[in-house]
């Protein structure tokens, strides 16, 4: 019998599960604004910079504060819901964990785009190597650089 994968809906439903254990396990105040942010945060598939977040967490409560983004983000990273990401602009950005597999980053050194990419042949080698060696890996990361197609195609390169 196949396994269904979790629908969107269920998956974002089940990290605000997750998140609000988190605070109330914390003892931490429950608020609206945090809850705006995760939707929007959960609502967005991109690698979003804090600053991003606000802006689009604003259209839909006007009142969340800079400060309530950088803490409910850190928030998010320790309960285990995101993880923060910088590539070689140095620019902390926050990905989503919760429902989401193991994946690496094609980055676009012109425009920034990034791409996610999974490749099981990949993780294969990863692991070959690590027996090789004798090496326990806890975690990696993979990113490449380079020029995107769009970027490629309006340049001529």
């Amino acid at each position: 019998m196949a396994t269904r994968r979790p629908t969107r809906e269920r998956t974002s439903l089940d990290a605000v599960r997750v998140f609000e254990d988190f605070i109330a396990a914390r003892r931490l105040r429950h608020s609206r604004q945090r809850l705006d942010i995760l939707d929007v945060f959960l609502a967005s598939e991109k690698h979003c910079t804090a600053e991003e977040l606000l802006a689009l967490t604003r259209k839909a409560n006007p009142s969340v504060g800079c400060a309530t983004v950088y803490r409910t983000v850190k928030l998010l990273c320790e309960c285990g819901l995101a993880r923060e990401v910088r590539f070689e602009d140095g620019t902390a950005r926050y990905e989503h964990l919760y429902g989401h597999v193991h994946h690496d980053h094609l980055v676009c050194s012109r425009c920034g785009r990034l791409v996610e990419v999974v490749d099981p042949e990949i993780e294969r080698l990863q692991d070959r190597l690590s027996r090789i060696h004798g090496f326990l890996p806890q975690r990696h990361r993979m990113e490449i650089y380079g020029i995107c197609s769009a970027c490629a195609a309006r340049r001529g390169d």
